[in-house]
């Protein structure tokens, strides 16, 4: 956390971004709507690009250091849509911008933890070789990623919670047989 312009700025930022697409956003913007002069947000970021850079990188350490253990996907999945769902419009704003890989990257990030996290509490009274764990841990990640993009990409229209829920149930018990099957398999 930065200090209380830093945190001024970032706050201003995103209420724009909620507002209007990014292309639409500027610094001048940024400073006339939070009351901080323009050398202030130059001590802060070099540009707008350094400025959503912080943030998404913010919001990927907060929801990384906030959650540990998961004891279903769906839960492991809901927790990667976070800031997404709290902040739809600005994530619509983002991923329609030139900026839309520096979401991306974080995004796969926060979706690789979440699903590793997932299958290390999957995992904790079951042995399964190295390579099989990493093998499912990228296949879901890359499952889990795709299905929220696509959500995002489609403009997020569709309840994407009752989307992951009911295919988590009829996913129900999947991964725990493909884990015994790992594990039978290392035998």
């Amino acid at each position: 956390m930065g200090t209380s312009k830093d945190l001024l700025i970032k706050e201003t930022f995103l209420k724009l971004l909620e507002e209007r697409p990014l292309s639409q956003i500027t610094v001048k913007d940024i400073v006339a709507e939070s009351g901080v002069n323009r050398n202030t947000f130059y001590y802060h970021y070099a540009d707008l690009p350094t400025l959503i850079e912080s943030i998404i990188i913010e919001q990927t350490e907060t929801i990384i250091s906030a959650h540990h253990t998961f004891e279903s996907i769906e839960s492991a999945i809901l927790t990667a849509l976070e800031f997404t769902l709290r902040h739809k419009r600005a994530v619509m704003h983002l991923y329609n911008s030139s900026n839309r890989d520096i979401f991306n990257q974080y995004f796969m990030q926060i979706s690789e933890h979440v699903i590793t996290e997932y299958f290390e509490t999957l995992c904790r009274d079951i042995s399964i070789s190295d390579q099989d764990k990493a093998l499912l841990i990228h296949y879901h990640t890359c499952l889990a990623f795709g299905q929220a993009i696509d959500w995002i990409r489609k403009g997020m229209t569709t309840d994407i919670i009752k989307q992951f829920e009911r295919l988590c149930e009829l996913y129900k018990g999947i991964p725990e047989e493909i884990i015994r099957r790992a594990a039978s398999g290392n035998q």
